[in-house]
């Protein structure tokens, strides 16, 4: 089934772990054999034919960097401008894939439409470009707000206005406290480029901010349930409430410590933890319970966000293995109909949606 995976990290893989993405997930892990610089060395589950093989012919793919204010120990970079420079660094590779017609970007609801009507109806899947939507996951690397519009012209078409810890424009995973000085301003230049807001990374005082002055689209590209795995990095009923109404689709991720409770990084083991796509099935089901219907929940696999098999659901060896969700929630009961809203359908009606304008 054609799928949509909405928050995949490609461009910080190809640059800081430096992974030829062209390549199989098979070879890229065999020339990794012996590194230990990353924890997820040699077990990369991500790469541009494991989307082909899985017939994920669309995803929304992040730049990503860090500012860090002295004494905050989370790796980034030490000036927004250096931020700025890294992300301009991961859209090079982006266009560097595009001159090779390994990816494509889409911008708009055109592009969309053209690039769908491909993957559905044309050629083989091994010759099919991957269709990115390119995503900013924390703000920090725009420079001032004006840094917005350039962005914009590169394609930028979602935003998360923080990511871990304290952020410039907003507060993130682990941070408390609302957005930033010049967060609310942020917020009303994305609604006049018609930019999507991921409330992911958001913590809470930030997302209720944020909900009350934004009055633009909003997702959540990768997310899952507090209910289910209680810390601050899932979102709790309320908040999944929220985004309901609001016509979100919230994307569930497989990073392991955000689909079962007790996950000890470095120490837990995915079948030691009984962590499978079952449980991603899980915090599926809990939102389709809370909406009453199965048309705010899509795949946000953030499978290569800076770990790999040692912290994913077992049963996936490669990203191909989402086509095992299908028959996951046929099992569940879940209609055709809403499978296929799960695998692709959400993503592109938002999308529709949103463009349309």
């Amino acid at each position: 089934m054609f799928t949509i995976d909405a928050h995949l990290d490609l461009s910080m893989n190809a640059l800081e772990w430096n992974r030829d993405l062209k390549k199989p997930v098979s070879e890229i892990n065999a020339r990794e054999k012996g590194l230990s610089d990353k924890p997820d060395r040699g077990r990369a589950v991500v790469s541009l034919p494991e989307l082909r093989k899985g017939n994920i012919g669309l995803v929304v793919a992040t730049q990503i960097a860090r500012f860090v204010a002295e004494g905050n120990p989370l790796p980034g970079w030490h000036s927004p401008e250096q931020a700025w420079a890294q992300t301009q660094g991961q859209l090079a590779w982006y266009k560097a894939m595009e001159d090779a017609e390994e990816m494509v970007q889409i911008r708009n609801l055109e592009d969309l439409e053209k690039h769908v009507q491909l993957w559905l109806h044309e050629l083989p899947w091994s010759t099919k470009p991957i269709g990115f939507i390119l995503s900013l996951e924390g703000a920090d690397s725009l420079v001032n707000v004006g840094y917005l519009e350039k962005a914009y012209e590169s394609g930028l078409r979602a935003l998360g206005l923080s990511h871990y810890g304290p952020g410039r424009y907003a507060n993130g995973t682990d941070a408390t406290g609302g957005l930033g000085p010049d967060g609310p301003e942020l917020l009303k230049e994305m609604e006049r480029f018609n930019i999507i807001l991921d409330a992911t990374h958001l913590c809470d005082d930030s997302f209720w901010e944020a909900m009350d002055i934004f009055n633009g689209h909003v997702w959540a590209s990768h997310n899952n349930c507090r209910t289910l795995v209680d810390h601050n990095r899932q979102f709790s009923d309320e908040q999944l409430k929220v985004l309901i109404e609001r016509g979100a689709v919230i994307g569930g991720a497989m990073d392991a410590w955000m689909m079962v409770p007790g996950w000890e990084r470095g120490v837990s083991d995915p079948k030691g933890m009984e962590c499978n796509l079952e449980k991603l099935i899980d915090h599926m089901d809990h939102i389709c319970q809370l909406a009453g219907n199965a048309n705010h929940i899509g795949i946000g696999s953030d499978l290569d966000g800076g770990f790999g098999r040692e912290q994913c659901p077992y049963d996936v060896e490669t990203i191909a293995d989402l086509q095992k969700i299908p028959a996951m929630l046929s099992l569940r009961g879940y209609t055709q109909k809403d499978i296929e809203n799960v695998m692709f359908g959400n993503w592109l009606r938002f999308l529709k949606n949103a463009w349309k304008e």
